[in-house]
């Protein structure tokens, strides 16, 4: 392998560190235009192409005498425009060229392989064909990317016409898609800046399924609502059956398994805190498809690998707020695509004559966050356990009607939450369901389209309710609320959930 190194990228994060690195190693470095100058100017031992080899041609240099080769066609913070012809002359063309050497060539287009490759160096001396190959098919999708985003720029400015175009790769068999009839792939997005199941190291377990994807992405997209407190969300079926916050994590999974310990058997649970022995103590015994949190206690994770060989363990990255970005959803014949949704309320508005107290505020936002991610029609009933934690007290989701999904499904899982609740002494149990009723808050993901949720509400003895509002009837709603001395939020933002 030459040990000569080309640089010509308009990504330069790293590139300074990364080129120091590789002359200590003992390759010669060359460029040429504004690398070579961050480079020169950085204290980077660099030859200019012309020095390299006078007989160089700058817009076509001889890629054969060199091991690596470094370009990239896109900056780390692309701008909104390019000048195409610049880029194909120079950085893509060397990409094009590069790759067809790749059986001898390092082809390097992002500052995220960096790390790996010096690793290998330094301890193998050079590259695998194994790496090399891996790195030109890399590369093909790099230019791929910038393909499809010169054509996406010239339809919209020549002939105003969106087009979309989408690229994934390393695609990963699953154990089998949502049914076992059925094969499953899962592909990785090229540029991943978050933390997802793309990027999830599986530590211990069986290999998953469609649906163990599927779930596991919800549950992570739950905690991520909550940074600042220790959260556990045990999904099921793409539904917070369990969701609370607690002092630590081991309280916050006491918390969330105790809303619906039927449900939460052979559920998927995301922590937003690593595991420690305590949390994974308390599962013994009990059921579970998969655990993801930012990294597990080496105890935790012994007790957890000797507990069951086939729990699906996954370890990511720190967990941060939601990012905004596109979505996307296939139907058949075309594909779906919108705006993530990183919202939450467009106001914070008490529209009732009884107003909303202030002790019910922390709760409200718990209930209406976990309403966003609830399957619509959803209803939601949050539940303050413990001095400024929370838990999920009742669910409703995914019913054809709002109704339904309160009186037929939110509501007997209070009750049955109640049931197993310690019974304060001198009180009949109907009592203490009216007690815990008038203390949850009641969050609905879209309005009310009649006052019938309302009065099913207040039967049940809820007292406080959080939705957007935004009905054509929305004052016969308030009207009712009001009658019946019931404090209501109206969030201007709906969180439909298909």
């Amino acid at each position: 392998m030459q040990k000569n190194v080309f640089v010509r990228t308009r990504n330069s994060h790293g590139l300074v560190d990364f080129c120091k690195s590789l002359s200590q190693l003992g390759y010669n470095i060359v460029s040429d235009g504004e690398n070579h100058k961050l480079l020169s100017e950085n204290g980077v031992n660099v030859q200019s192409l012309i020095e390299f080899s006078a007989n160089q041609n700058p817009c076509h240099p001889d890629l054969e005498k060199f091991g690596i080769v470094i370009a990239s066609a896109m900056c780390a913070n692309p701008e909104p425009i390019l000048d195409f012809e610049q880029v194909e002359l120079k950085q893509t063309a060397v990409l094009r060229r590069a790759v067809r050497n790749g059986n001898k060539c390092a082809v390097l287009y992002s500052p995220s392989q960096y790390a790996a490759v010096l690793d290998e160096l330094n301890k193998e001396k050079k590259l695998s064909s194994d790496t090399l190959a891996n790195l030109a098919v890399a590369a093909l999708g790099h230019i791929r990317e910038f393909d499809s985003w010169q054509e996406s720029s010239l339809a919209k400015s020549l002939l105003n016409k969106e087009v979309l175009n989408l690229s994934f790769h390393s695609g990963t068999s699953l154990r089998y898609g949502e049914n076992s009839h059925q094969s499953a792939t899962f592909f990785q997005e090229y540029c991943q800046d978050e933390v997802s199941l793309a990027n999830a190291e599986q530590l211990h377990g069986k290999e998953l399924s469609y649906n163990n994807i599927v779930d596991a992405d919800a549950a992570l997209e739950m905690v991520r609502e909550f940074t600042d407190v220790a959260t556990v969300a045990i999904i099921k079926h793409l539904n917070p059956c369990g969701l609370a916050t607690g002092a630590n994590l081991c309280d916050a999974f006491t918390a969330a398994w105790e809303g619906d310990p039927v449900s939460a058997f052979g559920s998927v649970i995301a922590c937003n805190r690593k595991v420690d022995l305590a949390t994974a103590e308390f599962m013994e015994g009990r059921f579970v498809e998969i655990l993801l949190a930012p990294g597990f206690e080496p105890e935790a994770l012994e007790f957890l690998r000797n507990k069951s060989k086939n729990i699906r363990l996954l370890q990511v990255a720190e967990i941060e707020a939601p990012r905004p970005r596109m979505v996307y959803k296939h139907v058949i014949g075309g594909m779906l695509a919108q705006d993530r949704d990183v919202g939450t309320w467009d106001k914070w508005e008490c529209v009732t004559k009884a107003k909303f107290p202030a002790a019910k505020d922390a709760l409200a936002r718990f209930t209406w966050m976990v309403t966003k991610h609830t399957k619509s029609n959803a209803i939601v009933m949050g539940y303050e356990y413990a001095p400024g934690y929370f838990q999920v007290l009742g669910l409703g989701p995914g019913q054809p009607n709002r109704i339904d999904s309160n009186q037929r499904l939110c509501q007997p899982r209070v009750r049955d939450n109640v049931a197993r609740m310690e019974l304060p002494a001198n009180m009949e149990i109907a009592d203490f369901e009216k007690q815990v009723f008038g203390e949850v808050v009641m969050g609905s993901d879209a309005f009310f389209p009649f006052a019938d949720n309302i009065e099913a509400s207040y039967e049940a003895g809820v007292r406080y309710i959080v939705q957007p509002g935004g009905s054509v009837r929305d004052d016969e709603v308030i009207a009712k609320a009001d009658e019946l001395g019931i404090a209501m939020i109206f969030t201007g933002m709906r969180h439909f959930r298909h």
